[in-house]
């Protein structure tokens, strides 16, 4: 999904699609047969804030859920040992007062100048702490290898705004987008 999504946006942003190709020629040169190597990835700097951007926007896994381990105060609510909590990922990287004007897709938001004093937790597409997912850094390396693979051979363009896809819940746990046709 996080693929999917990332060539979408990249898709509806010809200046950001611009900066990748310009990155990417930088890297390879005219050499599309070359595969990706470990260095590549490494100089891929403009890349990375793009996915990192998409999975703010679009996370692969919109909801977490964690049980709590010891009584807990939030925001003035007693939670219990034992009580499961949601963690609405999609929701969480949409506080405005972390990421302003935040449907907006911007990756700058992701340069290092700009995340400096971010709250760690406030951007979690892979969860955080000591359940993280183990296999984000592989994650991100597999989006790299394939999205510049595509790109380095095609340009896209992505035919449907954003407009035409809501985020619909059907029940408690059950989040998903809806693509709507005209």
């Amino acid at each position: 999904m996080g693929m999917s999504w990332a060539l979408y946006l990249i898709g509806l942003h010809k200046d950001v699609q611009e900066k990748i190709h310009e990155e990417l020629d930088r890297i390879f040169g005219d050499d599309v047969e070359r595969p990706v190597s470990t260095e590549d990835l490494k100089d891929m700097h403009y890349l990375d804030i793009v996915l990192k951007e998409s999975l703010r926007i679009k996370p692969s896994v919109p909801i977490i859920a964690r049980q709590i381990n010891e009584e807990t105060v939030i925001c003035g609510y007693r939670i219990p040992k034992g009580a499961s909590c949601l963690v609405y990922i999609h929701d969480l990287h949409r506080d405005e007062s972390v990421f302003p004007n935040p449907e907006k897709f911007d990756p700058d938001r992701f340069l290092p100048k700009n995340s400096v004093n971010r709250h760690p937790y406030a951007y979690i597409p892979f969860s955080a702490g000591p359940r993280n997912c183990i296999g984000q850094r592989f994650a991100i390396m597999e989006e790299k290898i394939v999205i510049s693979t595509i790109l380095r051979n095609f340009t896209i363009e992505s035919l449907d705004q954003r407009t035409k896809f809501h985020l619909r819940q059907n029940s408690f746990c059950d989040l998903h987008y809806q693509f709507e046709y005209e």
